[in-house]
Protein backbone atom coordinates (compact mmCIF):
# COMPACT_ATOMS: atom_id res chain seq x y z
CA UNK A 1 0.00 0.00 0.00
CA UNK A 2 1.08 3.70 -1.10
CA UNK A 3 2.53 5.15 2.02
CA UNK A 4 1.49 9.23 2.90
CA UNK A 5 4.37 11.07 4.38
CA UNK A 6 1.65 12.96 6.48
CA UNK A 7 1.80 9.51 8.36
CA UNK A 8 4.84 9.44 9.47
CA UNK A 9 6.81 11.37 12.44
CA UNK A 10 9.47 14.34 12.00
CA UNK A 11 12.71 12.64 11.25
CA UNK A 12 11.29 9.32 9.46
CA UNK A 13 10.02 10.55 6.25
CA UNK A 14 11.46 7.72 4.28
CA UNK A 15 14.57 9.48 3.06
CA UNK A 16 12.67 11.52 0.97
CA UNK A 17 13.71 15.13 2.77
CA UNK A 18 16.67 16.55 4.61
CA UNK A 19 15.03 17.00 7.47
CA UNK A 20 16.69 16.27 10.91
CA UNK A 21 14.95 14.58 13.97
CA UNK A 22 15.68 17.94 15.64
CA UNK A 23 13.08 20.53 16.49
CA UNK A 24 12.72 24.67 15.55
CA UNK A 25 14.26 25.29 19.17
CA UNK A 26 17.21 22.98 18.69
CA UNK A 27 18.29 25.49 15.73
CA UNK A 28 17.63 28.24 14.02
CA UNK A 29 15.93 28.21 10.69
CA UNK A 30 17.74 27.78 7.78
CA UNK A 31 16.63 30.66 4.77
CA UNK A 32 14.93 29.07 1.52
CA UNK A 33 13.87 30.89 -1.36
CA UNK A 34 10.34 29.59 -1.25
CA UNK A 35 8.13 26.93 0.78
CA UNK A 36 5.30 25.83 -0.51
CA UNK A 37 2.99 24.18 2.46
CA UNK A 38 -0.65 22.84 3.13
CA UNK A 39 -0.77 20.97 -0.24
CA UNK A 40 -1.78 17.38 -1.72
CA UNK A 41 1.24 16.96 -3.26
CA UNK A 42 2.36 14.14 -5.29
CA UNK A 43 6.12 13.61 -5.16
CA UNK A 44 6.11 10.95 -8.66
CA UNK A 45 9.14 9.46 -6.52
CA UNK A 46 9.97 5.79 -6.61
CA UNK A 47 6.99 5.20 -4.45
CA UNK A 48 4.53 7.33 -5.47
CA UNK A 49 4.85 8.97 -1.92
CA UNK A 50 2.53 11.92 -1.15
CA UNK A 51 3.49 14.87 1.15
CA UNK A 52 2.19 18.23 2.64
CA UNK A 53 4.92 20.40 1.88
CA UNK A 54 8.44 21.14 -0.18
CA UNK A 55 11.24 23.92 0.38
CA UNK A 56 12.76 25.44 -2.68
CA UNK A 57 16.35 27.20 -2.90
CA UNK A 58 18.52 28.50 -6.25
CA UNK A 59 15.86 26.74 -8.25
CA UNK A 60 15.91 23.51 -6.60
CA UNK A 61 14.02 21.17 -4.23
CA UNK A 62 15.69 21.16 -0.59
CA UNK A 63 13.32 19.18 1.45
CA UNK A 64 9.78 17.55 0.85
CA UNK A 65 7.63 16.90 4.09
CA UNK A 66 4.88 17.51 6.02
CA UNK A 67 4.08 21.21 6.89
CA UNK A 68 4.40 21.49 10.23
CA UNK A 69 8.24 19.94 9.86
CA UNK A 70 9.17 22.18 6.27
CA UNK A 71 7.49 25.43 8.86
CA UNK A 72 9.71 24.18 11.46
CA UNK A 73 12.91 23.87 9.88
CA UNK A 74 12.88 26.65 7.08
CA UNK A 75 12.03 30.47 6.89
CA UNK A 76 11.29 31.55 3.40
CA UNK A 77 11.44 35.01 1.19
CA UNK A 78 7.82 33.92 -0.22
CA UNK A 79 5.64 31.36 1.05
CA UNK A 80 2.74 29.84 -1.00
CA UNK A 81 -0.47 28.62 1.20
CA UNK A 82 -1.89 25.41 -1.47
CA UNK A 83 -4.75 25.32 0.69
CA UNK A 84 -5.43 21.86 0.11
CA UNK A 85 -5.01 21.90 -3.73
CA UNK A 86 -3.49 19.24 -5.23
CA UNK A 87 0.68 19.85 -6.36
CA UNK A 88 2.61 17.75 -9.60
CA UNK A 89 5.45 17.88 -10.90
CA UNK A 90 5.67 19.97 -13.88
CA UNK A 91 4.69 17.88 -16.70
CA UNK A 92 6.24 16.74 -19.71
CA UNK A 93 5.01 16.18 -22.92
CA UNK A 94 7.75 13.25 -24.26
CA UNK A 95 6.94 14.39 -28.03
CA UNK A 96 5.76 17.32 -29.50
CA UNK A 97 6.58 19.85 -31.79
CA UNK A 98 6.92 23.32 -29.95
CA UNK A 99 8.47 25.01 -32.46
CA UNK A 100 6.25 24.15 -35.55
CA UNK A 101 3.42 24.84 -32.91
CA UNK A 102 3.91 28.30 -32.44
CA UNK A 103 4.50 29.22 -36.13
CA UNK A 104 1.26 27.64 -36.67
CA UNK A 105 -0.37 29.77 -34.28
CA UNK A 106 0.69 31.95 -36.81
CA UNK A 107 -1.44 30.16 -39.64
CA UNK A 108 -5.24 28.91 -40.90
CA UNK A 109 -6.42 26.91 -37.96
CA UNK A 110 -8.29 24.20 -39.37
CA UNK A 111 -8.65 21.70 -36.54
CA UNK A 112 -12.29 20.80 -35.88
CA UNK A 113 -13.50 21.75 -39.37
CA UNK A 114 -16.85 19.99 -39.91
CA UNK A 115 -16.55 20.02 -43.85
CA UNK A 116 -14.24 21.19 -46.32
CA UNK A 117 -16.45 24.21 -47.37
CA UNK A 118 -15.51 25.49 -43.51
CA UNK A 119 -12.13 24.94 -44.41
CA UNK A 120 -12.06 27.15 -47.28
CA UNK A 121 -14.11 29.04 -45.35
CA UNK A 122 -11.26 29.52 -42.63
CA UNK A 123 -8.58 30.25 -45.53
CA UNK A 124 -10.61 33.37 -46.98
CA UNK A 125 -10.74 34.80 -43.40
CA UNK A 126 -6.82 34.25 -43.17
CA UNK A 127 -6.30 36.20 -46.43
CA UNK A 128 -8.34 38.92 -44.90
CA UNK A 129 -6.77 39.20 -41.75
CA UNK A 130 -3.40 38.96 -43.79
CA UNK A 131 -3.82 40.66 -47.17
CA UNK A 132 0.28 41.14 -47.71
CA UNK A 133 0.81 37.29 -47.19
CA UNK A 134 2.92 36.21 -50.42
CA UNK A 135 1.40 32.27 -49.21
CA UNK A 136 -1.76 31.33 -47.46
CA UNK A 137 -0.83 28.04 -45.07
CA UNK A 138 -3.08 26.02 -42.46
CA UNK A 139 -3.09 22.84 -41.14
CA UNK A 140 -5.65 20.96 -39.07
CA UNK A 141 -8.39 19.41 -41.49
CA UNK A 142 -9.54 15.85 -41.03
CA UNK A 143 -11.75 14.25 -43.65
CA UNK A 144 -12.41 11.88 -41.27
CA UNK A 145 -14.24 13.99 -39.33
CA UNK A 146 -16.69 15.18 -42.00
CA UNK A 147 -19.80 13.64 -44.11
CA UNK A 148 -17.97 12.98 -46.92
CA UNK A 149 -15.03 11.12 -45.89
CA UNK A 150 -12.77 11.57 -48.84
CA UNK A 151 -9.55 13.83 -49.92
CA UNK A 152 -10.42 17.24 -50.94
CA UNK A 153 -9.39 18.65 -54.26
CA UNK A 154 -8.11 21.80 -54.88
CA UNK A 155 -10.55 22.69 -57.70
CA UNK A 156 -11.94 25.76 -55.36
CA UNK A 157 -8.80 26.86 -54.14
CA UNK A 158 -8.16 27.27 -58.13
CA UNK A 159 -10.72 29.93 -58.47
CA UNK A 160 -10.97 32.09 -55.58
CA UNK A 161 -6.82 32.14 -55.18
CA UNK A 162 -5.12 31.75 -58.49
CA UNK A 163 -2.15 33.65 -57.64
CA UNK A 164 -1.79 32.92 -54.03
CA UNK A 165 0.26 29.73 -53.62
CA UNK A 166 -1.63 27.72 -50.72
CA UNK A 167 -0.82 24.87 -48.89
CA UNK A 168 -3.02 23.32 -46.16
CA UNK A 169 -1.94 20.49 -44.30
CA UNK A 170 -3.96 17.71 -43.24
CA UNK A 171 -3.75 17.08 -38.96
CA UNK A 172 -0.86 14.25 -38.81
CA UNK A 173 1.39 16.39 -41.42
CA UNK A 174 1.31 13.77 -43.83
CA UNK A 175 -0.71 14.99 -46.72
CA UNK A 176 -1.38 18.06 -47.61
CA UNK A 177 -3.62 19.81 -50.11
CA UNK A 178 -2.23 22.48 -52.41
CA UNK A 179 -3.60 24.75 -54.93
CA UNK A 180 -2.21 24.94 -58.64
CA UNK A 181 -0.32 28.06 -57.68
CA UNK A 182 1.50 26.39 -55.16
CA UNK A 183 2.12 23.17 -57.58
CA UNK A 184 3.71 25.53 -60.40
CA UNK A 185 5.87 26.92 -57.91
CA UNK A 186 7.30 23.51 -56.87
CA UNK A 187 7.24 22.69 -60.24
CA UNK A 188 5.06 19.30 -59.81
CA UNK A 189 3.37 17.77 -62.44
CA UNK A 190 1.17 14.61 -63.06
CA UNK A 191 4.86 12.21 -64.14
CA UNK A 192 6.72 13.93 -60.71
CA UNK A 193 7.58 10.74 -58.41
CA UNK A 194 9.67 10.46 -55.51
CA UNK A 195 10.94 8.15 -52.88
CA UNK A 196 8.52 8.18 -49.80
CA UNK A 197 5.62 10.36 -51.33
CA UNK A 198 2.30 10.82 -53.72
CA UNK A 199 1.37 13.17 -55.77
CA UNK A 200 -2.57 12.21 -56.17
CA UNK A 201 -3.98 12.37 -59.43
CA UNK A 202 -7.30 11.43 -60.78
CA UNK A 203 -8.13 10.39 -64.06
CA UNK A 204 -4.30 11.85 -64.78
CA UNK A 205 -5.11 15.10 -63.54
CA UNK A 206 -3.45 16.40 -59.67
CA UNK A 207 -6.36 16.73 -57.32
CA UNK A 208 -3.98 19.23 -55.28
CA UNK A 209 -3.29 16.08 -52.55
CA UNK A 210 0.49 15.68 -51.70
CA UNK A 211 1.17 12.62 -49.43
CA UNK A 212 4.64 12.38 -47.28
CA UNK A 213 7.65 13.48 -48.85
CA UNK A 214 5.94 15.23 -51.94
CA UNK A 215 4.70 17.94 -49.02
CA UNK A 216 8.06 18.86 -48.93
CA UNK A 217 8.58 20.01 -52.63
CA UNK A 218 5.91 22.56 -51.68
CA UNK A 219 7.36 23.29 -48.36
CA UNK A 220 10.81 24.07 -49.65
CA UNK A 221 9.13 27.09 -51.47
CA UNK A 222 7.65 28.90 -48.80
CA UNK A 223 9.87 31.64 -47.24
CA UNK A 224 11.56 31.03 -43.59
CA UNK A 225 9.63 33.05 -41.00
CA UNK A 226 12.66 36.05 -40.05
CA UNK A 227 14.08 36.19 -36.57
CA UNK A 228 11.64 37.96 -35.03
CA UNK A 229 8.73 35.54 -36.06
CA UNK A 230 10.65 32.69 -34.57
CA UNK A 231 11.37 34.21 -31.56
CA UNK A 232 7.32 35.14 -30.76
CA UNK A 233 6.66 31.90 -32.42
CA UNK A 234 8.50 30.29 -29.45
CA UNK A 235 7.42 32.72 -26.50
CA UNK A 236 3.32 32.12 -27.90
CA UNK A 237 4.06 28.35 -27.57
CA UNK A 238 5.86 28.72 -24.52
CA UNK A 239 2.41 30.98 -22.76
CA UNK A 240 0.09 27.89 -23.89
CA UNK A 241 1.71 25.11 -22.35
CA UNK A 242 2.53 26.80 -19.02
CA UNK A 243 -1.26 27.29 -19.50
CA UNK A 244 -1.95 23.87 -19.35
CA UNK A 245 0.98 22.91 -16.53
CA UNK A 246 4.05 22.02 -19.26
CA UNK A 247 7.37 22.90 -18.35
CA UNK A 248 9.13 20.66 -20.53
CA UNK A 249 8.53 19.31 -23.73
CA UNK A 250 10.76 17.19 -26.37
CA UNK A 251 10.64 18.90 -29.79
CA UNK A 252 10.59 16.16 -31.97
CA UNK A 253 12.21 17.33 -35.26
CA UNK A 254 14.40 20.37 -35.10
CA UNK A 255 17.51 21.75 -36.89
CA UNK A 256 20.72 23.71 -35.84
CA UNK A 257 19.67 27.17 -36.36
CA UNK A 258 16.60 26.68 -34.18
CA UNK A 259 17.96 24.80 -31.45
CA UNK A 260 20.94 28.04 -31.27
CA UNK A 261 17.77 30.57 -31.32
CA UNK A 262 16.31 28.20 -28.60
CA UNK A 263 19.51 27.89 -26.59
CA UNK A 264 19.81 32.57 -26.59
CA UNK A 265 16.32 32.99 -25.71
CA UNK A 266 17.28 30.39 -22.42
CA UNK A 267 20.42 32.58 -21.49
CA UNK A 268 19.04 35.90 -22.06
CA UNK A 269 16.01 34.74 -19.64
CA UNK A 270 13.33 34.91 -22.85
CA UNK A 271 12.44 31.98 -22.87
CA UNK A 272 12.35 29.30 -19.70
CA UNK A 273 10.54 25.90 -21.14
CA UNK A 274 13.05 22.71 -20.72
CA UNK A 275 13.39 21.15 -24.61
CA UNK A 276 14.75 17.95 -24.98
CA UNK A 277 15.43 18.68 -28.42
CA UNK A 278 15.44 15.85 -31.69
CA UNK A 279 17.71 16.87 -34.38
CA UNK A 280 16.38 16.52 -37.88
CA UNK A 281 19.26 14.12 -39.21
CA UNK A 282 19.88 16.82 -42.66
CA UNK A 283 23.60 16.51 -43.76
CA UNK A 284 24.47 19.83 -42.03
CA UNK A 285 23.15 18.70 -38.63
CA UNK A 286 24.56 15.58 -38.87
CA UNK A 287 27.76 17.65 -39.21
CA UNK A 288 27.99 19.60 -36.74
CA UNK A 289 26.57 17.42 -34.04
CA UNK A 290 28.66 14.45 -34.59
CA UNK A 291 31.88 16.75 -34.54
CA UNK A 292 31.05 18.02 -31.51
CA UNK A 293 29.00 15.86 -29.55
CA UNK A 294 25.79 15.88 -27.51
CA UNK A 295 24.96 19.43 -25.99
CA UNK A 296 23.16 19.93 -22.45
CA UNK A 297 22.14 22.70 -20.29
CA UNK A 298 19.94 22.73 -17.58
CA UNK A 299 17.04 24.01 -19.77
CA UNK A 300 18.17 22.69 -23.02
CA UNK A 301 19.16 19.07 -24.12
CA UNK A 302 20.18 17.52 -27.58
CA UNK A 303 21.44 14.20 -27.90
CA UNK A 304 19.06 12.75 -30.50
CA UNK A 305 17.87 12.44 -34.16
CA UNK A 306 14.62 12.31 -35.03
CA UNK A 307 14.19 10.43 -38.12
CA UNK A 308 10.61 8.71 -40.31
CA UNK A 309 10.27 5.86 -41.25
CA UNK A 310 6.49 5.88 -42.72
CA UNK A 311 3.58 8.06 -42.94
CA UNK A 312 0.55 7.78 -40.58
CA UNK A 313 -2.40 5.55 -40.65
CA UNK A 314 -5.19 8.68 -41.52
CA UNK A 315 -3.20 9.57 -44.83
CA UNK A 316 -2.97 5.70 -45.46
CA UNK A 317 1.20 6.75 -45.32
CA UNK A 318 1.31 3.98 -43.05
CA UNK A 319 3.54 1.20 -44.14
CA UNK A 320 2.10 -2.17 -43.06
CA UNK A 321 2.31 -5.90 -43.37
CA UNK A 322 -0.66 -6.45 -45.39
CA UNK A 323 -2.45 -4.48 -47.56
CA UNK A 324 -5.14 -1.98 -46.16
CA UNK A 325 -8.37 -3.32 -45.39
CA UNK A 326 -10.13 -0.14 -47.05
CA UNK A 327 -7.84 0.43 -50.33
CA UNK A 328 -6.96 -2.34 -52.17
CA UNK A 329 -3.49 -3.60 -52.88
CA UNK A 330 -2.15 -0.43 -51.11
CA UNK A 331 0.63 -1.43 -47.92
CA UNK A 332 1.53 2.75 -47.74
CA UNK A 333 5.26 3.21 -48.10
CA UNK A 334 8.84 3.38 -46.16
CA UNK A 335 9.90 7.30 -46.40
CA UNK A 336 13.55 6.31 -47.38
CA UNK A 337 14.88 2.43 -48.05
CA UNK A 338 16.12 0.33 -46.20
CA UNK A 339 19.84 1.03 -46.19
CA UNK A 340 19.35 3.97 -45.38
CA UNK A 341 17.49 3.51 -42.00
CA UNK A 342 20.54 1.32 -41.58
CA UNK A 343 23.27 3.53 -42.25
CA UNK A 344 21.63 5.89 -39.79
CA UNK A 345 21.27 3.79 -36.75
CA UNK A 346 25.37 2.54 -37.21
CA UNK A 347 26.14 6.25 -37.27
CA UNK A 348 23.92 7.03 -34.22
CA UNK A 349 25.43 4.48 -31.96
CA UNK A 350 28.73 5.28 -33.39
CA UNK A 351 28.42 9.10 -32.30
CA UNK A 352 26.51 8.08 -29.21
CA UNK A 353 23.88 9.47 -29.86
CA UNK A 354 20.14 8.25 -29.42
CA UNK A 355 17.98 7.25 -32.55
CA UNK A 356 14.61 8.38 -32.07
CA UNK A 357 12.02 7.06 -35.17
CA UNK A 358 8.07 7.53 -35.90
CA UNK A 359 6.90 4.24 -36.78
CA UNK A 360 3.05 3.88 -37.00
CA UNK A 361 2.55 1.10 -39.84
CA UNK A 362 3.31 -3.07 -38.31
CA UNK A 363 6.04 -2.95 -40.81
CA UNK A 364 7.83 0.06 -40.36
CA UNK A 365 8.02 -1.10 -36.59
CA UNK A 366 8.85 -4.77 -37.50
CA UNK A 367 12.11 -2.82 -40.14
CA UNK A 368 13.04 -0.69 -37.25
CA UNK A 369 13.02 -2.65 -34.29
CA UNK A 370 14.99 -5.77 -36.10
CA UNK A 371 17.43 -2.73 -37.24
CA UNK A 372 17.83 -1.68 -33.70
CA UNK A 373 17.96 -5.11 -32.52
CA UNK A 374 21.15 -5.59 -34.88
CA UNK A 375 23.15 -2.45 -33.89
CA UNK A 376 22.05 -2.62 -29.88
CA UNK A 377 21.78 -6.30 -29.77
CA UNK A 378 20.76 -7.09 -26.15
CA UNK A 379 19.55 -4.85 -23.29
CA UNK A 380 21.28 -1.92 -22.70
CA UNK A 381 20.84 1.87 -21.53
CA UNK A 382 20.83 3.51 -24.97
CA UNK A 383 17.42 4.36 -24.32
CA UNK A 384 16.77 4.46 -28.27
CA UNK A 385 12.96 5.09 -29.15
CA UNK A 386 10.19 4.65 -31.46
CA UNK A 387 8.23 7.47 -31.56
CA UNK A 388 4.15 6.27 -32.27
CA UNK A 389 4.49 2.58 -32.13
CA UNK A 390 0.59 2.70 -33.05
CA UNK A 391 0.55 -0.89 -34.61
CA UNK A 392 2.46 -3.48 -33.70
CA UNK A 393 2.36 -7.31 -34.87
CA UNK A 394 2.52 -9.73 -31.41
CA UNK A 395 5.42 -10.96 -33.12
CA UNK A 396 7.37 -7.80 -32.65
CA UNK A 397 6.00 -7.35 -29.81
CA UNK A 398 8.79 -8.97 -26.93
CA UNK A 399 11.91 -6.96 -29.46
CA UNK A 400 10.95 -3.79 -27.22
CA UNK A 401 12.20 -5.45 -24.04
CA UNK A 402 14.89 -7.36 -25.72
CA UNK A 403 16.97 -4.59 -27.05
CA UNK A 404 15.53 -1.96 -24.41
CA UNK A 405 13.86 -0.48 -27.29
CA UNK A 406 11.26 2.54 -25.46
CA UNK A 407 7.89 3.23 -27.14
CA UNK A 408 7.36 6.67 -27.44
CA UNK A 409 3.29 7.00 -27.23
CA UNK A 410 0.39 9.24 -27.11
CA UNK A 411 -2.70 8.13 -25.78
CA UNK A 412 -4.88 10.74 -27.49
CA UNK A 413 -4.00 9.37 -31.05
CA UNK A 414 -5.51 6.15 -29.63
CA UNK A 415 -9.19 8.31 -29.10
CA UNK A 416 -9.05 10.57 -32.38
CA UNK A 417 -8.42 7.25 -34.29
CA UNK A 418 -10.90 4.86 -32.63
CA UNK A 419 -13.80 6.15 -34.85
CA UNK A 420 -11.85 4.81 -38.33
CA UNK A 421 -8.54 2.65 -37.10
CA UNK A 422 -10.71 -0.88 -37.63
CA UNK A 423 -11.55 0.51 -41.33
CA UNK A 424 -7.85 0.69 -42.67
CA UNK A 425 -6.82 -2.10 -40.27
CA UNK A 426 -9.44 -4.79 -40.15
CA UNK A 427 -10.50 -6.45 -37.56
CA UNK A 428 -7.50 -8.77 -36.62
CA UNK A 429 -4.82 -5.93 -37.02
CA UNK A 430 -7.05 -3.44 -35.08
CA UNK A 431 -6.60 -5.08 -31.93
CA UNK A 432 -3.17 -4.82 -31.86
CA UNK A 433 -3.55 -1.38 -32.26
CA UNK A 434 -2.15 1.67 -29.51
CA UNK A 435 -1.13 -1.24 -27.09
CA UNK A 436 0.26 0.99 -24.26
CA UNK A 437 -0.63 -1.93 -21.62
CA UNK A 438 1.50 -4.31 -23.40
CA UNK A 439 4.50 -1.77 -24.78
CA UNK A 440 4.76 -0.69 -20.85
CA UNK A 441 5.34 -3.98 -20.01
CA UNK A 442 8.27 -4.71 -21.93
CA UNK A 443 10.79 -2.28 -19.95
CA UNK A 444 8.41 -1.16 -17.11
CA UNK A 445 8.12 2.53 -18.45
CA UNK A 446 6.66 4.30 -21.05
CA UNK A 447 6.82 7.99 -21.84
CA UNK A 448 3.46 9.97 -22.79
CA UNK A 449 3.15 12.57 -25.08
CA UNK A 450 0.25 14.65 -27.71
CA UNK A 451 2.62 14.60 -30.68
CA UNK A 452 0.89 18.75 -30.48
CA UNK A 453 -0.39 20.40 -32.57
CA UNK A 454 -1.16 17.09 -34.12
CA UNK A 455 -3.40 16.69 -31.06
CA UNK A 456 -4.22 19.12 -28.36
CA UNK A 457 -1.39 20.50 -26.16
CA UNK A 458 -3.47 20.05 -23.01
CA UNK A 459 -1.78 16.69 -21.10
CA UNK A 460 -4.78 16.34 -19.26
CA UNK A 461 -6.37 15.20 -22.41
CA UNK A 462 -4.09 11.72 -22.59
CA UNK A 463 -3.82 11.36 -19.66
CA UNK A 464 -7.48 10.75 -19.70
CA UNK A 465 -7.00 8.85 -23.02
CA UNK A 466 -4.78 6.39 -21.34
CA UNK A 467 -6.74 5.37 -18.09
CA UNK A 468 -10.28 5.80 -20.27
CA UNK A 469 -9.44 4.98 -23.79
CA UNK A 470 -12.75 7.42 -24.27
CA UNK A 471 -12.57 10.94 -26.28
CA UNK A 472 -13.64 14.06 -25.05
CA UNK A 473 -17.88 13.18 -24.39
CA UNK A 474 -16.59 10.02 -22.82
CA UNK A 475 -17.24 7.64 -25.73
CA UNK A 476 -16.66 4.59 -26.14
CA UNK A 477 -19.20 3.24 -23.04
CA UNK A 478 -16.27 1.36 -21.13
CA UNK A 479 -13.52 2.37 -23.76
CA UNK A 480 -11.69 1.37 -26.33
CA UNK A 481 -9.66 -1.67 -25.93
CA UNK A 482 -9.19 -1.28 -22.10
CA UNK A 483 -7.13 -4.41 -22.07
CA UNK A 484 -4.02 -1.43 -23.34
CA UNK A 485 -5.45 0.80 -20.62
CA UNK A 486 -2.75 2.54 -18.21
CA UNK A 487 -3.69 2.89 -14.33
CA UNK A 488 -4.16 6.68 -13.11
CA UNK A 489 0.11 6.11 -11.36
CA UNK A 490 1.16 4.92 -14.91
CA UNK A 491 -0.21 7.91 -16.43
CA UNK A 492 0.81 10.46 -13.92
CA UNK A 493 4.61 9.03 -14.24
CA UNK A 494 3.83 8.53 -17.92
CA UNK A 495 3.48 12.27 -18.26
CA UNK A 496 6.14 13.51 -15.32
CA UNK A 497 9.28 10.97 -14.40
CA UNK A 498 9.28 8.81 -17.35
CA UNK A 499 9.64 11.44 -20.30
CA UNK A 500 13.06 12.72 -17.94
CA UNK A 501 14.14 8.76 -17.75
CA UNK A 502 13.42 8.46 -21.65
CA UNK A 503 15.60 11.65 -22.40
CA UNK A 504 18.56 11.01 -19.28
CA UNK A 505 17.19 13.67 -17.45
CA UNK A 506 15.60 11.78 -14.49
CA UNK A 507 17.85 12.55 -11.95
CA UNK A 508 17.52 16.56 -12.36
CA UNK A 509 13.99 16.42 -12.98
CA UNK A 510 10.25 14.74 -13.49
CA UNK A 511 9.44 13.82 -9.66
CA UNK A 512 9.02 16.46 -6.39
CA UNK A 513 12.36 15.27 -4.71
CA UNK A 514 15.53 17.09 -2.82
CA UNK A 515 18.19 18.33 -5.71
CA UNK A 516 15.81 18.28 -8.17
CA UNK A 517 14.33 21.31 -10.35
CA UNK A 518 11.66 23.14 -8.82
CA UNK A 519 9.32 22.58 -11.47
CA UNK A 520 5.43 21.94 -10.08
CA UNK A 521 2.12 22.79 -10.82
CA UNK A 522 -1.10 23.29 -8.72
CA UNK A 523 -4.45 22.12 -9.97
CA UNK A 524 -8.03 22.72 -9.33
CA UNK A 525 -8.54 18.60 -9.05
CA UNK A 526 -6.97 15.36 -8.13
CA UNK A 527 -6.34 13.17 -11.31
CA UNK A 528 -5.67 9.80 -9.21
CA UNK A 529 -9.43 10.08 -7.63
CA UNK A 530 -11.81 12.35 -9.83
CA UNK A 531 -13.96 9.91 -11.83
CA UNK A 532 -12.93 9.61 -15.70
CA UNK A 533 -15.76 12.04 -16.99
CA UNK A 534 -14.21 14.94 -14.43
CA UNK A 535 -10.74 14.66 -15.76
CA UNK A 536 -10.34 16.68 -18.96
CA UNK A 537 -12.19 19.12 -16.78
CA UNK A 538 -8.85 19.95 -14.98
CA UNK A 539 -7.91 23.56 -14.66
CA UNK A 540 -3.99 24.64 -13.55
CA UNK A 541 -3.91 27.22 -11.35
CA UNK A 542 0.01 27.86 -11.13
CA UNK A 543 2.79 27.17 -13.01
CA UNK A 544 6.06 27.54 -11.52
CA UNK A 545 9.89 26.59 -13.04
CA UNK A 546 12.80 26.81 -10.99
CA UNK A 547 10.41 27.73 -8.17
CA UNK A 548 9.68 30.70 -9.84
CA UNK A 549 5.85 31.10 -11.05
CA UNK A 550 5.52 31.58 -14.72
CA UNK A 551 1.68 30.98 -15.22
CA UNK A 552 -1.09 31.78 -12.52
CA UNK A 553 -5.27 31.51 -13.87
Amino acid sequence: MKKTLRSFAAGTLLGLTLLSSCNSSDSSSESVDLIVYNGNVYTVNDNFDQAEAFAVKDGKIVAVGTTADIKARYSATEEVDAEGKTIYPGLNDAHAHFYRYGLELQSADLYGTGSFKEVVQKVVDQQKAYPEADWITGRGWDQNDWAVKEFPTKDTLDVLFPDTPIILTRVDGHAALVNQKALDLAGITPQTKMVGGLVELKDGKMTGILVDNAIGMVGSKIPEADEQEQRQALINAEKNCFAVGLTSVADAGLDKSTVDLMDAMHKSGELQMRVYAMINPGKVNQDHYFANGPYKTDRLNVRSFKVYSDGALGSRGASLLKPYSDKHGHYGFLLASEQEFRDLAALMNEHGFQMNTHAIGDSANRLLLDIYGEVLKEKNDKRWRIEHSQIINPADMDKFGRYSVLPSVQPTHATSDMYWAGDRLGKERIAHAYPFKQLLDQNGYIPLGSDFPVEDINPVFGFHAAVARQDGKNWPEGGFQMENALSREEALRGMTIWPAKAAFEENEKGSIEPGKFADFIIVDRDLMKVPNDQMRGLQVLRTYVNGVQVYKK
